[in-house]
């Protein structure tokens, strides 16, 4: 346990697996006291086990249930937006409701978040707002990631702007741009691609092998970067896309 947030109220999204829970976990070691948000309710066991204060089922797709929870929390903070889905597929394989879906989920789910937990932050001095981004985005391109990472690029243009409207005002917004992470997401993924290459064994070694280290990220190691962005280590850091990625981007 450490004392790197302590005193802080951090509100996560996406809590119930993979990056979204590791960064909970991490910020309660760190003292937080976290409220995980999660669409499903099936990990928050779980999340309590490992010191989370609070678990909310939410949909980040809902803007009337995120602004009733930023009313009743109040000011928070530390804002972590972690809510994603991978499309995979060139442009000739999004459908309009893919597009829109995708979009949703990925960008508006952080402008629902950002706009209903904001004003209570400016009210109490400050806070800091962390988005998950990817490095399949304006970073770089990655093959069948149309969608996917156009919306990525948005949520680094969404970080910016709301960094640059705040930044005299106490708020820090950032953004973590993962490579590619271990994760229940990513299995499916795998399982998925494993049916059009000839086994699950030879996607794995397909996404393994685009990373320069030799090896995929860990949740907890998006988490650390985290924790980082959300303490006041980082009080002169804004406005960045901070890559964590194995090399993917060299």
């Amino acid at each position: 346990m450490g004392d790197r947030l302590s005193r802080k109220l951090a509100f996560c999204t996406a809590s119930g697996a993979g990056i979204g829970r590791a960064a909970a976990v991490a910020f309660a070691r760190e003292g937080a006291r976290v409220v995980a948000s999660d669409v499903s309710d099936g990990a928050f066991a779980d999340l309590k086990a490992a010191g989370v204060a609070e678990c909310v089922k939410l949909d980040a797709l809902d803007t009337r249930a995120i602004e009733a929870e930023a009313q009743r929390l109040g000011g928070v903070d530390i804002l972590y937006n972690a809510a994603g889905f991978v499309h995979h597929g060139t442009v000739l394989d999004c459908s309009e409701q893919d597009w829109d879906f995708s979009f949703d989920l990925n960008v508006k789910s952080m402008h629902r978040t950002i706009k209903a937990f904001l004003p209570a932050m400016l009210a109490n001095g400050g806070g800091s707002i962390i988005n998950i981004a990817s490095t399949a985005s304006s970073v770089r391109a990655a093959p069948n990631r149309y969608v996917y990472g156009a919306t990525k690029a948005a949520v680094i243009g969404l970080t910016k702007a709301v960094a640059m409207d705040f930044i005299t005002k106490g708020i820090r917004c950032n953004c973590i741009c993962p490579g590619t992470i271990q994760s229940p997401s990513l299995d499916a993924r795998i399982e998925a691609l494993g049916r059009q290459v000839g086994g699950a064994d030879k996607a794995r070694a397909m996404f393994i092998a685009r990373q320069p280290m030799g090896r995929l990220g860990t949740p907890e190691e998006m988490a650390a970067v985290a924790v980082y962005l959300a303490s006041d280590e980082s009080a002169f850091t804004t406005g960045q896309a901070i890559i964590a990625d194995g090399g993917f981007t060299l």
